[in-house]
């Protein structure tokens, strides 16, 4: 995340990376209905605002519509909170794309368990911090003291780039 100028693109592409080593997000009801709770990502490269799930059919965010998710980098150098429509999407294959050893040690049924559900989170809107700070930044944080604005890192507001809607 360089400045307010980046392409919207670009920052998701980023934020795909990030969550490529380490998928755990947090995700809840947007109404705050309930707790969140951490869910592994499978992310679909081609699908860059789209965010898939396996969880069971008696999931808390299985029958909710609007989603909010929260990540950190496994850095914790990188923060994002995400919201997003969602959905069970039980397409065989996107599920057949998407599944992996890590997913089967869930479902003992492999892709026909009966309680198997595929939650596609349309991502709405997102907001995007990262902490590049310098290493006299670092040490102010660490040991206490005054933080400048050029040491804390960038920040940014980024809609959704689906091509269907407006970014």
């Amino acid at each position: 995340m360089a400045d307010a100028n980046t392409d919207p693109r670009d920052l998701k592409t980023d934020l795909w990376k990030k969550m490529s080593t380490s998928p755990f997000v947090m995700v809840g009801p947007a109404d705050g209905s309930t707790h969140s709770e951490p869910l592994t990502a499978q992310l679909d490269e081609d699908q860059v605002d789209t965010l898939f799930f396996f969880i069971g059919k008696d999931n808390r965010v299985a029958g909710k519509d609007k989603l909010m998710l929260q990540f950190v980098s496994k850095g914790h150098d990188y923060f994002a909170c995400l919201s997003g429509r969602g959905q069970i999407a039980n397409d065989r294959a996107q599920i057949d794309k998407l599944w992996n050893n890590q997913v089967e040690a869930w479902f003992p049924g492999g892709k026909e368990d009966p309680n198997l559900a595929l939650l596609r989170v349309d991502i709405d809107s997102a907001e995007l911090w990262e902490t590049d700070m310098s290493l006299g930044g670092k040490l102010k944080m660490l040991f206490g003291g005054t933080i400048r604005s050029d040491e804390a890192g960038s920040h940014a507001k980024v809609g959704t780039t689906a091509e269907n809607s407006p970014a």
